[in-house]
């Protein structure tokens, strides 16, 4: 396991590095962070967007893009889609977003001909790492699945999954957020919170992974509350993993992590059939170049996105032919 982003970093500069290309990328902190990211943690960067938005404002920010590649696209949406072509071509190993709306952005991504899905529900990831708490922290879904119903939180505990196990993280404590530990049928977060337990007792997601719901937040990540309050788990005070009831809960927590905490984090969004980075415009230098050194490191870590869509395609067809 991990201790903080430099151990991943340095686990990246030990690997074969990869290639990073960028949808909009006229941003100074984002060039800023892609200019360091260039010269540690990856093999080539490639801008795609206004080449004259780019240049200016890597001159006004005072950073050097002299080794970055940049396609000139003007137009948001053409720039997102030619970002996502270059993925698929196989000339970029993972993707990120820069100043264009997240909207036009996904849209290249999910589309169904020329996209990068596979089959999954796509959830953001946030891994977090504060000086309160005595490992990383994961948090998802805080920004892009607005109300998660039962099947969509099993979705996102799925990509949790698969994130920590590339992390080496085992065995893998989730903890289904709510209010309170007793099932209230007016608060779904705790009847979802119980029906993901019984599907993790049942190894839905396999034997390495411990989920407990429904648990408010204080028993979570803290042993001691834990203990006061009488409730016994092996996630209680542990957890690795926390699953959010909702969009604005999962958004509340991070911002005050961050802002408040003064945490270090870092994003990804999984279910693609590469990591996708996502931030948001006042994201900090740091926590962008942490989130290009996570994409990085889970490029390195998992299969390309060829193979990944051949095996999407096998189980298409295999399922078809069921049928």
């Amino acid at each position: 396991m991990f201790d903080n982003f430099n151990d991943i970093g340095e686990s990246v500069k030990g690997g074969k590095k990869g290639t990073l290309v960028v949808a909009a990328a006229a941003e100074g902190d984002l060039l800023k962070a892609l200019s360091t990211a260039n010269e540690v943690y990856l093999d080539r960067v490639i801008l795609v967007g206004s080449r004259a938005k780019i240049e200016t404002i890597s001159i006004s920010e005072s950073v050097n893009i002299s080794k970055m590649e940049i396609i000139d696209v003007a137009d948001m949406a053409a720039a997102c889609e030619k970002a996502v072509a270059l993925v698929r071509q196989g000339q970029a190993d993972f993707i990120m977003k820069g100043l264009v709306d997240t909207a036009i952005f996904l849209k290249a991504v999910i589309n169904k001909a020329d996209g990068l899905m596979v089959g999954h529900l796509l959830s953001s990831i946030m891994m977090v790492r504060i000086a309160t708490y005595h490992k990383f922290l994961i948090l998802s879904d805080g920004g892009m699945i607005i109300d998660p119903d039962l099947e969509k939180k099993q979705g996102i505990i799925t990509n949790a999954v698969e994130f920590s196990r590339l992390l080496g993280i085992s065995p893998i404590k989730v903890g289904c957020l709510a209010a309170k530990e007793k099932v209230n049928p007016k608060m779904p977060a705790t009847v979802d919170g119980a029906a993901l337990k019984q599907l993790s007792q049942n190894h839905f997601w396999g034997s390495d992974v411990l989920v407990e719901g429904p648990i408010a937040m204080d028993l979570l990540i803290s042993k001691k509350a834990a203990q006061v309050k009488g409730f016994v788990s092996e996630v209680a005070g542990d957890a690795d993993v926390i699953i959010m009831p909702n969009i604005e809960t999962g958004n509340a927590i991070i911002k005050v992590m961050t802002h408040l905490g003064h945490a270090q984090l870092g994003g990804i969004v999984m279910g693609a059939c590469v990591p996708i980075i996502l931030t948001s415009r006042s994201d900090s230098y740091e926590n962008k170049l942490n989130s290009i050194i996570l994409g990085a490191f889970l490029t390195q870590n998992r299969d390309n996105c060829h193979q990944i869509r051949e095996e999407h395609q096998e189980r298409n067809e295999t399922i078809i032919n069921r049928k």
